[in-house]
C-alpha cells in the first residue's frame, strides 16, 4: 500500500491513493523471477498475455486482442514510449537492458489516454530504470543454457567531482533455434549486443539532471516463410534473417520546488534500422514538459504539453511495401489534470484530459475520472470512467502486402493483395472499472479489479477494387482487400492478485484473470475473419502462482507456475509452464544461480500469427546457469 508509483498521475503517489489497476514488478520480483528477458518477466502479472511466437518474436498483450504487434498497449521506457508509428505495437526483440537496471515496472492495466494520449488503450506499461547513484561499483553477470546459449552483462557506476553519478555497461546475448513442427531447425536463433550509459547530475539544491543513451544491434533468424510471387508464378521458400541497429539518446531536467511542486523538460531522439521485409529506417525525435503544482492543501495540479516528430523510410519489398515509402509525421499532446482531496486522507477525485492532434485523424480529446476511498490505512476502494484511443498507423494508412497468387489456364496471373486505406478512423473505447485492495495483518495483501470496456469502429477487412496492374512485370490482376472499422464490441473480466507471507522464509505470490469478448460486425460488413480473431486470440482464463524459500546455507529456491487457457483462433491447446531456480549466495557480493524453464512439458506451440507471414516453432524445455557478481 505504501509502494510510490508515478504512471498513474505522472507524480509520485503510494498505491493506496491510486484509482487503477496497478501491479508493480519491483527489482527483488525481478531478481526472484530468474527471467532474462522483459516479455517474460511480465507472465507474472495477472491480466497480461504473454505468448511466444518463435525463439525471437513475442506476442504480448493487456485484457485481450493479442497479436504479434498489440496496437492497443503503450510501452515507455523512463516516460519514452517505444510504441512503432509504423506497425502499431511494440518491436519486443529490439527492446533490451540490462534487468539487473530496472528500478521497477509500472503495468497498468486499463486506459491511459487522460495522462499518456493516443493508444494507451488497454494497457500501459512503464519501464523505470535506477539512479546512477543507486549501481555504484562493478557488476558481472555470465552465464549460459541450451536455449540461452551464452549472456553477459558487464557494468560499472561511480561518481565524478561528488555531483555527478555515472554507469556504463555492455549485454550480450546468443539464444539458439528452437525446433520447427517436424521437428527441424527452426532457424529462428538470435542474438544482441548493445552498450549503454547513464548519468545523473545535481545541477543545484532543486535542479537535477538525467542523461541516458544506448546503442544496440540485433540480429536474429526466421522460420523460412512461403510468399506469393509475381516475377515468377507461385509461391516461394524465402529464409528471412533480420538485421537491426539503433539506439536513443534521452535528457530529463527536473527542478523541484517543494515536495508538491515540480517541473521537467524531457528531450529524447530515437533512430532505428531494420533490415527485414519492410526495411523501415525511422527517426524520431520527442519533447515534453510537464509542470506539478501543489494548489492549496486539497489539489495537486499536473499540466503539459508534448512534441513528437518522426521520419520513417522504408525500402519494402515485392512482398510488403509502403505508399509512399517516406513519411514525416507529427504528434501534439496538451495535458491537464486536477487530483482533488474531497476528504483529506479519505476520498480523492482525479479528474483530467489529453487534448491531441494526429497526422491522420486530427484531433482526439481523451478525458477520464478517478475516485478512490481509503476507509483505512491498509485499504482502497476505487473506481474509474476512461476515455482512450486508438490513432492508425502506416500499416493501416499505406499497406500494400500480396498475400497468395494463382494461375489459370489462358489467364494473367492474380494476385491478392491488402491495401492501406488512407481513412482509416480512430479506434475509441469507453472503460468502467471498479477496484480494491487491502492489506491484513502485514503478511497478506490482495488486489482485485474488473472492467467492462465498449469498444467502436474496430479495424475489419473488407473487399477491395480488382485492377490490372503491370508494374512489376509480367502484367497481373489483383483482387484487393482494405482495412475498414466496422466491427465494435464489448469486453469484460476480473483480475486478482496476492501476497502472502506464509512464514519468515516463504512468500506465495497467487495471481488469476478473466476475460470475455464479444464483437459484433456493422451491416456493412463483409469481413470473415476479424470476429473469431479478436475474440479467440486471448484466454479467457489465466493464472499465476509464484513462491519463494529462504533456505539455510545461503541458499534460495524459487519456483513459478503460468496456466494459460486454450486459444479459439488462433487455434491452440492450453499449457502450464514451470520456471524454477535456485540460487546460492556463497560471499556477499556473488552468488550462482541453476535454473530451469518450460520444465512441465518439452515442446510445445503457444501462438501462431494470425498473417502467417511469421512462422511458429516450438517451445522448449531449457535450463541455464548464472553467475553474479557485485565488487
Amino acid at each position: 500500500m505504501n509502494i510510490e508509483v508515478t504512471s498513474v498521475s505522472r507524480t509520485e503517489q503510494k498505491l493506496s491513493r491510486t484509482a487503477s489497476a496497478i501491479f508493480v514488478i519491483t527489482q527483488d520480483d525481478i531478481a526472484h523471477s530468474h527471467a532474462t528477458n522483459i516479455p517474460d518477466l511480465l507472465r507474472m502479472v495477472p491480466g497480461v498475455d504473454v505468448a511466444q511466437i518463435n525463439g525471437n518474436i513475442t506476442a504480448l498483450s493487456i485484457r485481450g486482442f493479442n497479436l504479434r504487434f498489440a496496437d492497443k498497449l503503450l510501452v515507455l521506457v523512463d516516460g519514452r514510449s517505444v510504441y512503432s508509428p509504423a506497425f502499431g505495437g511494440v518491436f519486443w526483440d529490439m527492446l533490451d537492458l540490462p534487468l539487473e537496471d530496472i528500478a521497477r515496472i509500472e503495468v497498468i492495466r486499463g486506459p491511459g489516454g487522460s495522462i499518456w494520449g493516443g493508444n494507451a488503450v488497454n494497457g500501459v506499461i512503464n519501464i523505470i530504470t535506477k539512479k546512477a547513484s543507486e549501481t555504484h561499483g562493478a557488476l558481472v553477470v555470465a552465464g549460459g543454457g541450451n536455449a540461452n546459449q551464452g549472456f553477459e552483462t558487464t557494468q560499472y557506476g561511480g561518481e565524478v567531482a561528488k555531483s555527478t553519478d555515472y554507469r556504463v555497461y555492455t549485454k550480450y546475448f546468443n539464444n539458439g533455434h528452437f525446433p520447427n513442427a517436424t521437428g527441424q531447425d527452426g532457424g529462428d536463433g538470435w542474438h544482441t549486443l548493445q552498450g549503454g550509459f547513464r548519468t545523473d547530475t545535481a545541477l543545484s539544491p532543486k535542479d537535477t539532471l538525467m542523461f541516458q543513451g544506448n546503442m544496440y544491434s540485433v540480429r536474429e533468424g526466421s522460420p523460412t516463410e512461403t510468399f506469393p510471387s509475381i516475377t515468377s508464378p507461385g509461391l516461394v521458400n524465402i529464409e528471412l534473417p533480420v538485421n537491426a541497429t539503433g539506439g536513443f539518446l534521452q535528457g530529463v531536467w527536473n527542478r523541484v520546488y517543494s515536495p508538491r511542486s515540480d517541473t521537467s523538460l524531457q528531450v529524447a531522439y530515437d533512430q532505428y534500422e531494420r533490415n527485414d521485409q519492410l526495411g523501415e529506417n525511422r527517426r524520431t525525435l520527442y519533447l515534453e514538459f510537464k509542470d506539478h503544482l501543489g494548489w492549496g492543501t486539497r489539489q495537486n495540479i499536473v499540466w503539459g504539453l508534448t512534441y513528437r516528430d518522426s521520419d520513417s523510410t522504408a525500402h519494402g519489398s515485392l512482398y510488403i511495401s509502403l505508399t509512399p515509402a517516406s513519411l514525416n509525421t507529427q504528434l501534439v499532446d496538451a495535458l491537464v489534470q486536477d487530483e482533488i482531496a474531497i476528504v483529506p486522507d479519505r476520498v480523492y477525485l482525479t479528474a483530467g484530459t489529453i487534448l491531441e492532434h494526429n497526422y491522420y485523424t486530427g484531433f482526439n480529446l481523451m478525458p477520464s475520472a478517478r475516485v478512490v476511498w481509503t476507509p483505512g490505512p491498509n485499504q482502497a476502494l476505487w473506481a474509474a470512467i476512461s476515455d482512450a484511443v486508438r490513432v492508425p498507423n502506416e500499416i493501416d494508412t499505406a499497406l500494400r502486402t500480396n498475400v497468395a497468387s494463382f494461375s489459370l489456364p489462358g489467364s494473367p496471373l492474380n494476385v491478392i493483395s491488402i491495401v492501406g486505406n488512407p481513412r482509416a478512423e480512430d479506434q475509441p473505447l469507453i472503460a468502467y472499472e471498479l477496484g480494491y485492495r487491502r492489506t491484513i495483518r502485514d503478511r497478506l495483501s490482495i488486489d482485485f479489479s474488473a472492467y467492462y470496456n465498449n469498444y467502436d469502429h474496430l479495424e475489419t477487412i473488407e473487399p477491395g477494387p480488382i485492377f490490372l496492374e503491370n508494374t512489376p512485370p509480367p502484367p497481373h490482376v489483383v483482387f484487393s482487400s482494405t482495412f475498414g472499422n466496422l466491427m465494435h464490441g464489448e469486453t469484460h473480466g476480473l483480475e486478482a492478485a496476492a501476497n502472502w507471507k506464509v512464514t519468515n522464509r516463504w512468500t506465495l505470490s497467487p495471481g488469476y484473470a478473466f476475460e470475455r469478448i464479444h464483437m459484433h460486425l456493422d451491416p456493412a460488413s463483409l469481413d470473415l475473419g476479424s470476429v473469431g480473431l479478436a475474440q479467440g486470440s486471448s484466454p479467457v482464463h489465466s493464472a499465476q502462482l509464484r513462491s519463494r524459500l529462504t533456505m539455510p546455507h545461503a541458499l534460495s529456491w524459487d519456483a513459478s507456475t503460468y496456466f494459460v487457457n486454450r486459444l479459439t483462433d488462433p487455434r491452440e491447446a492450453a499449457y502450464t509452464r514451470l520456471d524454477t531456480g535456485l540460487t546460492w549466495q556463497f560471499t556477499e557480493h556473488a552468488s550462482l544461480s541453476i535454473v530451469g524453464q518450460n520444465l512441465l512439458k518439452d515442446l510445445h506451440q503457444e501462438f501462431a500469427d494470425y498473417t502467417g507471414t511469421v512462422r511458429s516453432t516450438l517451445i522448449k524445455r531449457s535450463a541455464y546457469i548464472q553467475f553474479t557478481g557485485r565488487f
